[in-house]
């Protein structure tokens, strides 16, 4: 069978659709289930690896911009298929105040066109009402996740 390489040029779901709803455990075992945050809006970032070179900066750069991203009322998970203890020491080694949620199989990163032989790098802004504000390949800055909620009437 021929390999296709037509997935790696898939496009994030659109900014306008209904975010899928999901439910996965974090780093500490404790279940986060999407639908139970409604209300408050959410990012999602799917990352390729726990302590590796980009995925780092992006977190530090999360973690550094906390004040503002937390004075907005966003709550923040990374989402990637590693181990909860992978997550756990990636997390506590750079401080970050977030937490990192299990996606076995890539199943929700599946779910938001972020799956591929390694998850690609894509940032899920989540509305109050459910819809997705920013949805954005690479490493979208602070400003600019901001400026999506704004937009948000929800």
């Amino acid at each position: 069978m021929p390999i296709s390489f037509l997935g790696l040029f898939t496009k994030p779901l659109p900014v306008g659709a209904k975010a899928p709803d999901f439910r996965l455990p974090d780093e500490s075992g404790e279940m986060v289930v999407l639908s139970d945050l409604r209300g408050q809006p959410v990012l999602l970032v799917f990352y390729p690896g726990d302590d590796t070179y980009g995925c780092t900066k992006q977190f530090c750069e999360i973690r550094d911009s906390w004040s503002s991203l937390s004075a907005a009322g966003i709550t923040v998970f990374g989402v990637n298929p590693q181990s909860a203890e992978s997550h756990r020491k990636f997390r506590e080694k750079y401080d970050f105040p977030f937490r990192i949620l299990v996606d076995p199989g890539q199943r929700v990163a599946r779910l938001y066109q972020a799956s591929g032989i390694i998850v690609k790098r894509t940032v899920v802004l989540i509305g109050r009402n459910g819809d997705i504000l920013l949805s954005q390949r690479g490493k979208p800055t602070t400003e600019t996740m901001l400026r999506a909620l704004a937009s948000d009437a929800g």
